[in-house]
């Protein structure tokens, strides 16, 4: 059987080079499904150190994706990440893409 792609199946549509790198996609999946996720949470989540973290949440941030919330609690600053209706649905779009070249695959493989 040959493979045909329909537009967009299996291209880079929907590919977001943002959200794309690992520990930017967890981050995002954790937010998808939460009001706003504490800093230590991702960090632990994503097995990262502080600054690796910071620099995902700033990239993520940058594109519009997340917003960041700082507050003091219990004598000590705290960040909270939260994603937001641009972030979601590029997330949303990001994984559907996925999908898609996971369809190419398996209809590749039951060849």
């Amino acid at each position: 059987m040959d493979a045909t792609l329909s537009p967009g199946a299996g291209s880079a549509e929907g590919f977001d080079p943002v959200i794309h790198a690992p520990a930017r996609l967890q981050i995002m999946a954790v937010l998808a499904g939460v009001q706003e996720a504490e800093f230590a949470l991702l960090r632990k989540t994503v097995q990262v150190s502080d600054s690796v973290l910071s620099k995902h949440l700033s990239q993520l941030g940058d594109a519009g994706y997340v917003r960041l919330r700082k507050a003091a609690r219990d004598g000590r600053q705290h960040t909270w990440a939260s994603i937001t209706r641009e972030g979601r649905s590029a997330f949303v779009a990001h994984v559907r893409a996925l999908q898609s070249l996971a369809r190419v695959v398996d209809e590749l493989a039951a060849e």
